[in-house]
């Protein structure tokens, strides 16, 4: 058993030997013509990926790299959402485990209006979904794979980004009504997992990589097909000034555009 699906086997190539072509060849000369039906199929696949995957910087619905602002108080919001926005980054992200987190989201919404995307992270159950809709998030951020988490913020039309660790959630995520993917710890499941997931996922499907992510990593994962990031403390930390803010979001899309 080679382990693949039946539809993965029926989209393999298939190499044909006649052995009236062999006679008289030598066994290099077969490994050779060997290698290079490999090497070609390797190439058409990795084109295969490529295509109708996004591009290097390119957007996710409204942006691809997210601002994760965990431990924002409502008292700055505003500041820091505007200097977040004046770094280049229009997607914001407020973890549920920062102070008064509903607070934080309604008055980013109030304040930065149609210029950005705000949600919720570290979003657990279904409850927390309905809370964070009635403050104004539009895209619910999670470092799990609950189905039923997924399904609540579809039916409320919000943008769901289940955490994922393995294949197997990948695909229970997706198959929840999941179409962007965060992929998490990144800096623990690394690049190339990223890249072979890629080769089995549906075309249409994200996946943004969280943890670790900073000015001198993004860019590798940004060149392998990610379609966005997560950035965290390498872009807000409790205390950080409004000016600081700005100039790391800045600093991190440089990195990210190349």
């Amino acid at each position: 058993d080679d382990g693949l699906t039946t539809r993965q086997r029926s989209n393999r190539p298939l190499l044909v030997v006649h052995t009236g072509e062999m006679k008289g060849k030598s066994t290099a000369a077969f490994g050779l013509a060997l290698r290079g039906w490999a090497q070609g199929w390797s190439a058409s696949s990795e084109k295969r990926r490529q295509q109708g995957r996004h591009k290097r910087g390119e957007a996710i619905g409204t942006e691809g790299l997210i601002a994760i602002l965990r431990g924002l108080r409502p008292d700055e919001a505003a500041e820091i959402g505007e200097a977040v926005l004046a770094g280049g980054i229009t997607t914001l992200e407020v973890p549920l485990n920062s102070p008064s987190p509903l607070a934080s989201i309604a008055i980013l919404r109030e304040q930065l209006g149609d210029r950005a995307t705000v949600g919720a992270g570290t979003v657990l159950t279904p409850d927390d979904v309905v809370a964070c809709r009635r403050a104004g998030a539009q895209i619910i951020v999670s470092p799990n794979c609950e189905p039923s988490v997924i399904a609540r913020a579809v039916d409320l039309g919000m943008t769901p980004f289940p955490g994922v660790a393995t294949v197997s959630e990948a695909f229970t995520a997706i198959n929840a009504g999941a179409r962007h993917l965060k992929l998490f710890p990144a800096n623990v499941l690394g690049v190339a997992s990223m890249k072979a997931w890629l080769d089995v996922l549906p075309a249409a499907i994200s996946m943004l990589p969280v943890g670790g992510m900073d000015a001198s990593t993004v860019g590798e994962w940004a060149a392998a097909g990610a379609a966005g990031a997560g950035f965290g403390s390498s872009l807000y930390k409790a205390g950080r000034s409004a000016e600081e803010v700005t100039a790391r979001t800045a600093e991190l899309v440089r990195a990210w555009l190349g």
